[in-house]
Parts: C-alpha cells; sequence; structure tokens
C-alpha cells in the first residue's frame, strides 16, 4: 500500500549547476523539496518508486542504479538513482533516466536517500487516465510499504514568455492541481481533463494520475508546500502522508 508521497516539479532549472545565475530564483523551491523528501523518508517505506514524464525513449522501468546527465543542459554533472549499478550486473546502466528523473535522482542525492530499495519509471504524456490510475494500483501491489516521489510541471502558459506562451486557461487549471495535490483528492486528480493538460504543456498530468490510482484506499493526508510560476511554468511541490 502507499504509505508517503513527494510531488515535485522537474525543470533541470532545480538543479543550481544547471541554472548557474538564476539558481538562487528557484531556492524556495528546492527547499520545499528537500523538506518533502523528509517527508517519505519519515514513513519508513520498503520500497520507492519514483514516477516522472519522458519522451519515447526513455519510458518505461528504470532500475535502481540507473545513470543519468544534465550534460545536454551544458552541464558536466551525472546522477544515479540509488544503488551502486553493480548488483543487476550492469543492466542499470542500458538506458539513460530521462530528464525528470535525473532531477529525482539528483534530488535524493542531494539529500542522501538511503531508506529504501529505488526504482524509476518514465511515463509518457499520452498515456490516458485509465491506464495511468491502473499503473498506479499496479505499483503499490508489489510491496507492503511503498512510497512515491512525483515528477512533474503544471502548465507552462502562465505569461507571455513562458515556453507555451501566455494562456487564460492555464492559471485555473494550476489552481485546481494545486487544490488537489494540497488536499490529497485522488477523485479529482483521476478526472484531470488530459486533453488541457496537453494544450497546456503540463508535464505532470500522468504522473499525478499515476499517484492517483496508487493512493486508493490509503487514507492519506495532504499538503501543499509549494506553488509558483517562474518563467511561466506552474511549479508545486506537495507531500501525502
Amino acid at each position: 500500500m502507499l504509505v508517503a508521497a513527494a510531488v515535485c516539479p522537474c525543470p533541470p532549472l532545480l538543479v543550481p549547476d544547471v541554472a548557474a545565475g538564476a539558481a538562487p530564483e528557484l531556492a524556495a523551491a528546492r527547499a520545499a523539496c528537500t523538506d518533502a523528501l523528509g517527508v517519505l523518508a519519515a514513513a519508513r517505506p520498503d520500497r520507492l518508486v519514483v514516477v516522472g514524464p519522458a519522451e519515447q525513449s526513455g519510458r518505461g522501468p528504470h532500475p535502481e542504479g540507473t545513470r543519468g546527465s544534465f550534460r545536454g543542459f551544458g552541464v558536466e554533472l551525472d546522477v544515479r538513482l540509488g544503488g551502486d549499478g553493480a548488483e543487476d550486473g550492469g543492466a542499470a546502466s542500458e538506458r539513460e533516466l530521462p530528464p525528470s528523473l535525473a532531477v529525482a535522482a539528483w534530488l535524493l542525492e542531494r539529500t542522501g536517500w538511503s531508506d529504501a530499495p529505488i526504482e524509476g519509471l518514465g511515463v509518457g504524456e499520452p498515456l490516458e487516465a485509465e491506464r495511468c490510475i491502473q499503473t498506479g494500483r499496479d505499483i503499490v501491489a508489489q510491496a507492503d510499504r511503498v512510497a512515491l516521489l512525483v515528477m512533474g510541471d503544471a502548465s507552462a502558459c502562465r505569461t507571455l514568455k513562458a515556453p507555451g506562451y501566455l494562456d487564460e486557461r492555464a492559471a485555473p487549471f494550476d489552481a485546481e492541481v494545486a487544490r488537489a495535490l494540497g488536499a490529497a483528492d485522488v477523485a479529482a486528480l483521476k478526472v484531470l481533463d488530459a486533453e488541457l493538460a496537453y494544450e497546456l504543456k503540463a508535464s505532470g498530468r500522468a504522473p499525478w494520475q499515476v499517484l492517483a490510482g496508487a493512493a486508493e484506499g490509503a487514507d492519506l493526508g495532504g499538503a501543499l508546500l509549494y506553488e509558483d510560476a517562474p518563467y511561466g511554468v506552474g511549479y508545486l511541490v506537495a507531500t501525502w502522508s
């Protein structure tokens, strides 16, 4: 069953080496992510599953020890999703982590996570709601005490300079997601409009619906730790415990 979850944004700019001179602008978001991971550790899970959006090449499972890199963003920085990658004969290194899971790996390394085995799961933006929800159910059926680290951004259309330009629907969409995550409202996450999320470039929609499936019957309470839209992109940090 699901014992705790943390929801974090996944922009590579969250990593100070990538953000460079702009690093202080996301300091509050980083601090909130650190607090959220503390909630996961306090739950003492048997297993941690990191779920994040991924393009085609990064979709599917990523075993413990899988490596990721920020070299594509001009930074000589490598990360690893827990473990040492040796226990599985090197299988963990066959594919690189997608950027969302690389950010998660950086957060976990930064906080010194060693509380439970880890695995990653990259999910595609087009994945329909029911399949996301079923994926969440399947994840929590595999261990007695499962925690989720759910990576994903809200809309990218909050300002004229945002990646998706300004869309008047973005702020209300983000506000409802923030409310649902802060209230651990499983039902609201299940019915998020996938088409609208796509149009608003909200990469977190599928991972949030995986969380909704995983949290069925868990009766967890939620807390919203951070909500802002720097660079015109909605970033949310929340915990369920």
